[in-house]
């Protein structure tokens, strides 16, 4: 699986993944726990940015590593963005259990790269 999403950042600076098909709550779609921070640098500090993601390697991706899986227990796992635009930075995360919506399972590693696309391919 390869797709675009949105993320965007809110008036009161809270960052969410755009997923129109979402039938949960809204809160459950907001980016918290270093995913946040993350968010802002590969934005470039602005509101909102696109990024193409996968559960396989694709040319000119960066990882994010599975660390410590807490499906047991809080839902989703801790991760580790291991570069930003090919950049060590080790930066560490919690992505919620939207994970397992978007991939369909808890990927041990998640491949993403930055895209100027307006659009999200579904």
């Amino acid at each position: 699986m390869k797709e675009t999403f949105r993320f965007y950042k809110t008036a009161d600076s809270r960052w969410y993944i755009d997923l129109p098909e979402w039938g949960g709550n809204i809160d459950d779609l907001e980016m918290v726990e270093g995913a946040d921070t993350m968010l802002d640098k590969v934005s470039g500090y602005s509101d909102e940015c696109y990024l193409e993601m996968s559960d396989e390697p694709f040319e000119g991706a960066d990882r994010i590593m599975l660390v410590e899986d807490l499906s047991a227990s809080v839902g989703g796992g801790n991760y580790i963005m291991e570069t930003h635009k090919g950049e060590p930075i080790n930066h560490p995360m919690w992505l919620c259990e939207v994970t397992n919506y978007v991939f369909h399972e808890l990927p041990s590693v998640i491949y993403l790269s930055y895209s100027d696309q307006r659009y999200i391919n579904k």
